[in-house]
């Protein structure tokens, strides 16, 4: 099943960055115009517009905590732009060529820098409080397409059209930032706590930063140069908590490499994509790797299995860039003619109500009893752990894209035990009868009754229940023993789904 939950979609010319606001429900779009959009993907409305670059704008982030956007583009421009005052702050120079990506880093408290990658050749880390340019990565020889921080260790990494993926090591610089007067070793501009400069003439100040300009520092080394895409590469990621890369390159391949303290090395190759795979990302919540390319598909991947497990496609657009939100399930993809943002499956579980103050829902592969009566100071209820259940379906199922249970039926018609109905939409349609004591919940269990179905089923009475075919599209009336007792035609050929009547034997 290939449906995108799709929360929101816009209409514009063609998206090259993508950034999630943090915590409100906005999104930065910039696009291939020069224009950077604000948008409210909740409402579906431009909050405002920034325009200040010539030319495309291929990358732009927000910063964790304070109102600031910052955005790159081809005029070799990084912008700040503060968007509760609606403005461009100040512009950083250097570049000498586009401007790939720009990043602010992810402890933002603590580092107030912006990492940018270019077509000249050059990674660039700068103090956006000092308007500074702190160190100059130099190494790749062809265009830098993407270069972002590791979410928690001092490691860069970045891709380039030289066929190679880099992790850069920034402990040095940040030992040399956070470092007092005492570890300056004459550094530039940087100040002790009191706000004093560190111990350097204006003229010595001068020669590093030429010498910085001209060499780069030593302050940020390559730690591991991965070789293994015959093309040039696009976009590189790290995995939010495991040593973990994924990588995506014109050969049309996404890559997986595993690091070490001492050396990274190539895991497997993911393969499927019919034309220039433009970025891929590790999914925040689940074991995937997401990407897309310029042949026009959205691809879903199994970190553990290393499978393609979905596939979105679009019609006319080649799709260019991917965003994760870093704390909610919403996935974000920039195409030639606008984005889209999604889910890959819903969060809501499926839930029934049960006789009294009883909740039956499904969590991961279990199903529980949330007893509301239960309840203590601070809590709702107690969750009762009922039935494991077990994976649907043919194929191997993958958690984290819509394989889980849809419906729960709870039979109000039988005081003398419970009887729930697990409905899945995964293989077009499949149901699970689950039986157990309503006295001795989580005790004796019966299940692995099981068939094909359509939509939710409906308990009928005592013992009977009734699910849709999903070929002939009729109603079939079963026992608690699954035996079908009885066909009935519904009333109209393309019935979709069965609701319960809200008596027994009646059926919406």
């Amino acid at each position: 099943k290939t449906t995108m939950l799709t929360k929101f979609e816009s209409k514009s010319a063609r998206v090259k960055g993508l950034a999630f606001h943090p915590v409100r429900p906005w999104i930065c779009a910039s696009l291939h115009n020069g224009v950077i959009q604000l948008w409210d993907y909740r409402v579906g409305t431009v909050i405002d517009r920034f325009e200040e670059h010539d030319g495309p704008v291929r990358g732009v982030d927000f910063h964790l905590h304070e109102p600031l956007i910052v955005t790159g583009g081809d005029d070799y421009k990084i912008k700040v732009w503060d968007y509760k005052l609606r403005r461009c702050l100040f512009t950083l120079l250097g570049h000498l060529d586009y401007i790939r990506t720009v990043q602010f880093h992810p402890n933002a408290t603590q580092f107030p820098w912006i990492l940018s990658a270019s077509d000249d050749q050059t990674l660039r880390l700068w103090d956006f409080q000092k308007r500074s340019c702190l160190s100059v990565l130099t190494g790749h020889n062809h265009y830098v397409m993407c270069a972002a921080f590791h979410p928690s260790e001092d490691l860069i990494v970045s891709a380039s059209l030289d066929q190679t993926v880099r992790v850069w090591d920034t402990a040095g610089l940040r030992k040399k930032q956070l470092g007092g007067p005492g570890l300056d070793e004459g550094y530039p501009g940087m100040m002790d706590v009191n706000g004093n400069r560190g111990g350097t003439s204006a003229a010595a100040a001068t020669a590093l930063n030429v010498q910085a300009e001209l060499f780069g520092t030593n302050d940020v080394v390559v730690k591991y140069v991965l070789e293994g895409h015959d093309r040039g590469v696009n976009w590189a990621a790290f995995h939010p908590t495991l040593p973990l890369l994924a990588s995506a390159a014109d050969d049309r391949q996404v890559k997986l490499w595993r690091m070490s303290e001492t050396k990274a090395w190539e895991v497997d190759t993911l393969r499927g994509h019919a034309n220039n795979v433009s970025c891929c990302l590790f999914h925040p919540k689940q074991e995937l790797v997401v990407s897309n390319s310029e042949d026009r598909s959205i691809r879903v991947w199994d970190v553990s299995k290393r499978v393609g497990v979905q596939t979105f496609r679009r019609e006319g657009d080649r799709f260019w860039i991917l965003a994760a939100h870093r704390s909610q399930n919403l996935l974000a993809a920039g195409h030639d003619s606008g984005m889209i943002v999604f889910k890959l499956e819903r969060e809501r579980p499926a839930s029934a109500h049960g006789p009294g103050d009883k909740l039956y829902y499904v969590r991961g592969r279990e199903l529980f009893c949330h007893d509301y009566s239960r309840a203590t100071d601070g809590s709702s209820g107690v969750d009762v752990p009922i039935a494991s259940l077990r994976r649907v379906g043919q194929q191997a199922q993958t958690d984290g894209i819509g394989s889980g249970p849809r419906f729960l039926s709870y039979n109000m018609h039988n005081p003398t035990e419970g009887n729930i109905l697990v409905c899945s939409e995964v293989d077009g349609g499949c149901y699970e009868l689950i039986t157990f004591s309503l006295t001795n919940a989580g005790g004796s269990v019966t299940d692995g009754k099981r068939g094909s179905c359509l939509g939710p089923g409906v308990f009928l009475g005592r013992n009977r229940f009734a699910v849709l075919d999903r070929h002939k599209r009729e109603i079939v009336v079963k026992n608690l023993n699954n035996e079908t007792t009885k066909r009935v035609t519904a009333p109209v050929p393309n019935v979709d789904c069965l609701y319960d009547g809200g008596a027994s034997g009646r059926i919406i």
